[in-house]
């Protein structure tokens, strides 16, 4: 098979004329992409119905909250690594590498005999995840002119569909039939079709080695940083109170690591970050509505399905099914969306009316009680799904499309970090809203003692309470997520106002198609 060479029109500095890869080829990579891309993303899914078996297995249960938080500490920190070192080093080397570390973590799960060893190899999972995220990112960047990427803009958004609606069900149909353990040994195969196919199709352009050293320190500042922002997130009100000694000390030493990083990063040969991409005013408004759209995306994720099993009484068999009418929706907008912008090559409208359907959504959704009925909220979630099919690739478009070709690494990683972060915010930001109106109103209705354990019950402890006390946690749940969805619909307009400064910039590969190939 031919090379792929990176197809631009020029404009980048820095870059020179390439020939548009064959679409045929680009198919069968973007194939093995999204492969490895659903590897990332099905994971949390999958362990998440597998938990309460694996607490049973290896005990710990005092523990458990770390099995996921360990995965999602090592995904976040070392996110903005892997994208510059793909740069300095080249992005397949990178992305392969990622890949493996990724499988030797789940095969390391797999085997665990405590729960001390589970979280520790989840931390190797969620470090090779890392790499899988932003690489697949950047190897689209380096291959698909932003002009021609709307393509396949549906492929993207259908894999996360997929791994939404499918993650529960293969977790909860493999933790039934062969066992917990493979629910991390499941990675394998697809692991090696990624890897097998990845290393025989994808054909990047050589890169000469960077003599520059990689900068250890800002590195290392950064994961600092990070980490101490998203133990703030994942721990404040819940596992300590929000002015507890060890959220403040945790926030103080994020602020100082965070600022440390900063200086570090205007005097480093080879930044993690260079500071300079922020200087465009796309990248940063895009940065800012990816972080909205994060906050908003995981929030309405988490509370959707505890509002149609708490208040409708679905069954938790099924919850990502229950995600089905917002997922549909986000997947046929963004395929409409990413071919509107690949024959027009226009895109400033799409983080405008993704906002506006984003903020109209979630107020709608706002607005649910036990009276609902599910079809009503359907319409919402799907109003809200349009929204993000709007927003969830454009960001990532236009991001690419604001930097040199040089940084397309340190571009995908800072777009996915600062979505990350926000979906981390808005788990715990609106979490802690949630479970105070779900206290608070327990308490004023007689049914405190009921949920004093946990603002959160299952179908089976729920159908057990008395009616009184039901129905007093059905409003209680009914009133959570209304405070949750309107301060979802707040955070929805912070990224209205950025999406409305974004400049029409025209984006690259949308000029007439070189002659000459020419490889660097």
């Amino acid at each position: 098979m031919s090379d792929l060479k990176t197809a631009t029109d020029g404009k980048a500095v820095g870059a020179k004329p390439k020939r548009e890869p064959q679409e045929r080829s680009v198919r069968v990579v973007m194939l093995a992409l999204m492969i490895a891309m659903l590897l990332a993303m099905l994971d949390n899914l999958i362990i998440g119905t597998a938990m309460p078996t694996i607490v049973g297995s290896l005990g710990g249960l005092e523990h458990m909250s770390w099995v996921v938080t360990a995965y999602t500490l090592a995904t976040a920190a070392s996110t903005p690594i892997w994208g510059k070192l793909g740069d300095m080093y080249g992005r397949k080397g990178m992305f392969l590498t990622a890949i493996v570390i990724f499988l030797v973590g789940s095969v390391l799960s797999g085997m665990a005999q405590d729960m001390g060893q589970l979280i520790g190899f989840r931390a190797i999972q969620g470090l090779g995840a890392g790499g899988l995220m932003v690489g697949v990112m950047a190897i689209i960047g380096d291959l698909v002119p932003p002009r021609e990427r709307g393509k396949y803009q549906g492929l993207m958004a259908g894999v996360m569909a997929i791994a939404m609606i499918g993650g529960p069900l293969v977790g909860g149909t493999i933790t039934d039939h062969l066992g917990w353990r493979w629910s991390f040994y499941i990675n394998l195969p697809l692991g090696a079709v990624a890897l097998t196919m990845v290393t025989a199709v994808l054909h990047l352009p050589k890169r000469e080695r960077t003599k520059a050293k990689v900068d250890y320190l800002g590195a290392g500042l950064l994961t600092i940083g990070i980490t101490a922002i998203v133990l703030v997130t994942t721990w404040g009100g819940s596992e300590y109170d929000w002015n507890s000694a060890v959220i403040m000390e945790l926030i103080a030493i994020g602020v100082a690591a965070l600022a440390g990083f900063l200086f570090v990063e205007t005097k480093a040969a080879e930044p993690i970050i260079p500071l300079h991409i922020f200087r465009n005013r796309n990248f940063t408004l895009m940065s800012v509505v990816g972080f909205m759209a994060g906050f908003v995306m995981f929030g309405a994720v988490l509370f959707l399905p505890l509002f149609q099993q708490s208040v409708q009484h679905a069954s938790a068999t099924n919850s990502g099914l229950l995600l089905l009418p917002m997922l549909l929706s986000m997947m046929v907008v963004s395929l409409v969306a990413g071919r509107v912008t690949t024959s027009t090559g226009k895109y400033k409208i799409f983080p405008i009316i993704g906002s506006i359907l984003m903020v109209a959504g979630l107020f709608l959704l706002s607005q649910m009680d036990t009276d609902t009925t599910r079809f009503t909220s359907g319409l919402y979630m799907a109003v809200l799904g349009a929204g993000m099919g709007f927003l969830m690739q454009v960001t990532m478009l236009v991001a690419q499309n604001s930097v040199e070709m040089k940084d397309m690494g340190v571009a995908s990683s800072a777009t996915t970090l600062f979505r990350t972060l926000g979906s981390s915010f808005g788990v715990a930001i609106m979490g802690a809203l949630f479970t105070g109106r779900v206290t608070d109103e327990m308490g004023a209705r007689g049914g405190g003692a009921a949920t004093s354990h946990s603002a959160q019950l299952d179908a089976a402890s729920l159908a057990k309470l008395p009616a009184p006390v039901r129905e007093a946690y059905e409003f209680a749940v009914s009133s959570g997520t209304h405070i949750a969805f309107l301060v979802g619909a707040s955070v929805g307009l912070v990224a209205l106002v950025a999406a409305l400064f974004v400049k029409e910039v025209p984006l690259r590969g949308a000029g007439p198609e070189p002659t000459d190939a020419v490889a660097v």
